[in-house]
């Protein structure tokens, strides 16, 4: 045989083994078997396609793309190139990839590719047309693959807010059970929401166990679906059962690692200002570089704040750089940033390079300047600067009447004791939006009221009266009201106090005989000693016209029985009743202290004497019988009715006693 020959037949035996190898899915010996091919002839097309399949197959995406930029096959490879782009994390260079090929009618599979890039890419618009253009040409047995991920499009698109009409999906999968939740949560319809991601996780777990997986491969798949239902319950203020889910499912330590940062950030938000050293580890893994690819830009911007909020809290010395790096990675969170950095400034009593923060970004942004202002305000307050803030509310132009600028600036003039000036900014409020109720919105109810009330205080009745003719306005039902109206009328203008006072009611509609009876007959509310004071000696009570005859019945006075009392078997009432009856038993004269029984006589005296005789040598008791004691004059302070010689001893003992003390 030729050279040639040869060649051919050992290339047809590899494609036997390489066919066989790719069957089996033993993708290396496969790549092996292709290289060998293609070491005998570089133009096998068949081999360089296993080759890049192989290799894909491998997850070795760089090594394709290297081979595709060295080798430029034949045959148009715009689908590998493409994938292995999208699954490098490079959406971008994958989507230019697509649109240079030049290929004019994209086939099902590039369609296909194109969908998963500009879903990543979060142009869910374009997505979403695609899609709906895939499942209407194409049919094959992955309709139910392709509804999955047009539901996935449809809940974004809610979370976006699109105004676009969107269809509504089947729901017989726990898959489409879960995206037509999020579209719910998108919706912000947290309760009904709550109610399919149950309905999805029952489903799941059936699904899972009919199909034989194992415990630990359901609890994989159900994660997703109760981080979601326990971001539903957070949203619904219901906090401590969310942080127990997202504590679940972080112990469990599932793969995904977007799931596990979005759990992380919610739990930090549950913590709040609770368990900082638990919220610094669970922002770490929130912010790792594995999860950053698969979050969303929204979720990247949140968890980014959050990161510079619990810096601030907790007093981290790059709050500074993390609030910059925020602002320039996001701009719609600029001000916010510049907030955190001014915050930190404030804490350090840096007020004045602050100020000069927030001025120098008015200057930039000058469609912010009332917000700025507000922050400023609040600096020169912190500062105890009152002046300067009242200065700069003063400034607000016609911002200065709001409810809530009105509000702060008479709290400031009246802390800066000026009632003059705190009446005239609220007279000033009271005719501006007399001037301008076109323009003036929202419910000002309070703030007339409040206004009505310290005119009133201070003696301005005019100007308390445009207050109430005002608030009448808006409630011309509230008596209340038009009662202080005809007050403050009657102050200045007697005759609109008279007409006013014709729409109050009578005083014969404000209550009834019958209220007045029971209020009369009210004796329960009163303590008991008023009750007996205000019932008459022979203990009989005068019945009101609206009382019972049977409530009257238990207001008479009980007659209590007196029982006489107990005197013991043996009483003399010829005897005298001793004196001292009344004294505890050790104050009495003849009370003896028992001895203790456990202190043990002391001998003294020389050993083997008797004890009678040992006080006979005790001088300590000879000395004693010879000198008078102190106490001995306490017998005459004695009754005279007591037994004296036998009380003597005894009441010297008592007296010893009391001198102790």
């Amino acid at each position: 045989m030729s050279k040639n020959e040869n060649r051919e037949a050992t290339i047809r035996q590899l494609y036997t083994e390489l066919n066989k190898q790719g069957s089996n899915g033993e993708y290396e010996k496969a790549l092996k078997s292709a290289n060998k091919i293609l070491a005998l002839d570089q133009n096998e097309q068949k081999a360089l396609q296993c080759k890049l399949v192989c290799l894909i197959q491998l997850s070795k995406f760089e090594e394709v793309i290297k081979f595709l930029d060295r080798t430029q096959p034949p045959y148009d490879c715009t689908f590998e190139r493409a994938y292995c782009e999208y699954r490098l994390n490079q959406p971008e260079a994958a989507l230019k990839t697509i649109q240079n090929s030049g290929i004019k009618q994209l086939p099902p599979n590039l369609k296909e590719l194109m969908a998963q890039i500009l879903y990543r890419l979060e142009r869910h618009e374009e997505c979403y047309e695609l899609y709906k253009d895939i499942i209407k040409n194409t049919s094959d047995d992955y309709d139910d693959e392709r509804t999955t991920n047009l539901s996935a499009v449809v809940a974004n698109l809610c979370v976006d807010g699109s105004k676009k009409e969107l269809p509504v999906l089947r729901e017989d999968t726990y898959e489409l059970t879960y995206n037509a939740a999020c579209a719910l949560a998108g919706k912000q319809q947290f309760p009904e929401a709550e109610k399919k991601l149950r309905t999805s996780e029952k489903l799941c777990r059936e699904f899972l166990e009919e199909d034989g997986a194992t415990e630990e491969d359901i609890m994989d798949e159900l994660a997703i679906i109760k981080v979601q239902l326990a971001y539903c319950l957070q949203m619904q203020g219901k906090s401590k059962e969310a942080s127990v889910i997202y504590a679940d499912a972080l112990k469990h330590k599932t793969n995904d690692q977007a799931l596990t940062a979005v759990a992380s950030n919610n739990l930090v938000v549950t913590n709040k200002d609770q368990n900082v050293f638990d919220s610094k580890k669970k922002m770490k893994a929130a912010t790792s570089e594995q999860a950053e690819h698969k979050l969303t830009s929204k979720q990247k911007k949140v968890i980014a704040f959050n990161n510079c909020l619990l810096a601030f809290f907790t007093n981290q010395s790059d709050c500074h750089m993390l609030a910059s790096r925020l602002g320039n990675s996001y701009p719609d969170l600029e001000f916010q940033s510049l907030l955190i950095r001014v915050s930190q400034l404030a804490r350090d009593k840096k007020y004045k390079d602050a100020i000069e923060l927030l001025e120098t970004y008015s200057k930039k942004q000058p469609k912010q300047e009332l917000e700025v202002k507000f922050a400023v305000v609040h600096l020169q307050l912190l500062a105890g600067n009152r002046k300067a803030a009242v200065e700069i509310l003063e400034s607000l132009g016609e911002a200065k009447y709001r409810p809530g600028v009105v509000s702060a600036l008479v709290t400031l003039y009246l802390g800066l004791d000026n009632k003059n000036a705190a009446s005239a900014i609220l007279k000033n409020a009271v005719d501006w939006y007399k001037k301008n109720k076109s323009t003036a919105g929202g419910d000002l109810t309070d703030m007339w009221r409040q206004a009505a009330s310290f005119h009133l205080r201070g003696g301005e009745s005019e100007t308390a009266a445009k207050s109430l003719e005002e608030l009448l306005k808006t409630n011309p039902s509230d008596m209340k009201i038009l009662a202080q109206l005809v007050i403050a009328y009657a102050q200045f203008n007697p005759k609109k106090a008279q007409e006013a006072s014709k729409k109050l009611p009578a005083l014969e509609t404000l209550t009834t005989t019958s209220e007045i009876d029971a209020l009369e007959a009210t004796n329960w509310m009163m303590i008991a000693k008023a009750v007996k004071k205000k019932m008459p000696a022979s203990g009989k009570t005068d019945q009101s016209p609206g009382t019972p005859s049977s409530e009257i019945a238990k207001q008479k006075k009980k007659t209590v029985r007196k029982r006489k009392g107990k005197l013991p078997k043996n009483y003399d009432a010829s005897a005298v009743p001793d004196p001292e009856r009344w004294l505890p038993r050790y104050e009495r004269s003849g009370y003896r202290k028992k001895r203790d029984r456990r202190v043990k006589e002391i001998i003294k005296g020389s050993q083997g004497t008797a004890s009678g005789q040992a006080d006979q040598y005790d001088m300590s008791k000879a000395y004693n019988q010879t000198k008078q004691s102190p106490a001995t004059p306490a017998a005459h302070e004695m009754p005279a009715s007591g037994p004296a010689p036998r009380q003597l001893p005894r009441k010297s003992q008592h007296k010893k006693k009391k001198g102790k003390h």
